[in-house]
């Protein structure tokens, strides 16, 4: 591992709107992190569509780099934007990363991406893991505590050092029964309780062994109060970041980020200047 190399944990929750986990009643672990670390305001672009915005947040490439413009992956350039679990094996080659999602465009190679590069050399290798599942056809409430259970059993064992875990389950119920729904906030705190187990887990890794970990929890999207996005309303493009650490050390971003800068910001924060 590069000296000074920093673990990271990335949340990935979908068509998440702050307002709506400002005004859950069950979302402390949310609101706690966004109080005693770091929140930061983000604008996508539109299509705010999640295959386009995930791949710019994931890789930093914008819009018209990477050619994704729907969930179809029709025109996708992806393949010469490596993701930032790719990124930072490329920069060291020890590096142990994880995925797990139940959107197969992110992370099923069998599917229409994927956004995250399957580096199947490094999964014989033991170096990349990937859980993949179809939260499409099983429902992400149940898809997503899956992912969850997985990332938790890997951070109480061996671990990794770069990790990215997706939920859909607020996404899911924005579309079928709007943001504005008892079924979107109940969603919420669904996913904070799975914010609240790999904090938890972080903690106990700061704990026992010392490690640094940075957790950066992101959303690409927002949702129009009777559910849906896409297009470019103000609570569509509405996105953010928190990022949280057991030790309190927290880097100091800007307060507004690009989608784009968030891979080079997570990459800096694990390496620093280090090239």
């Amino acid at each position: 591992m590069v000296t000074g190399s920093r673990p990271i944990l990335i949340i990935g929750l979908d068509g998440v709107r702050w307002d709506r986990v400002q005004a859950a009643p069950n979302a402390s672990t949310l609101k706690r992190l966004a109080s005693v670390g770091q929140f930061v305001s983000m604008t996508m672009e539109v299509p705010t569509i999640s295959a386009p915005g995930w791949g710019s947040l994931l890789t930093g490439a914008s819009h018209e780099q990477h050619g994704v413009v729907d969930n179809s992956m029709v025109g996708s350039n992806l393949w010469r934007y490596p993701d930032v679990l790719s990124l930072a094996f490329f920069r060291d080659v020890t590096t142990r990363t994880f995925a797990a999602a139940g959107w197969p465009v992110l992370v099923d190679p069998q599917g229409l991406g994927p956004i995250i590069h399957p580096r199947v050399d490094q999964q014989k290798a033991g170096l990349h893991r990937v859980v993949a599942r179809d939260g499409e056809t099983n429902g992400y409430s149940l898809v997503d505590a899956e992912c969850v259970a997985y990332a938790h059993a890997a951070l109480r064992s061996a671990g990794f050092d770069v990790g990215f875990v997706y939920c859909c389950d607020v996404d899911d119920a924005g579309h079928v029964y709007g943001a504005l729904s008892e079924e979107y906030t109940a969603a919420i705190a669904r996913v904070d309780g799975h914010v609240n187990r790999l904090a938890e887990d972080l903690q106990f890794r700061f704990d026992e062994f010392g490690e640094d970990w940075l957790l950066c929890i992101t959303t690409d999207h927002g949702h129009i109060d009777e559910g849906g996005h896409g297009s470019d309303s103000e609570l569509e493009r509405a996105s953010w970041v928190i990022t949280w650490a057991p030790s309190g050390n927290v880097p100091d971003w800007s307060q507004s980020i690009d989608p784009t800068d968030l891979t080079p910001l997570l990459l800096e924060a694990r390496y620093g200047g280090e090239k």
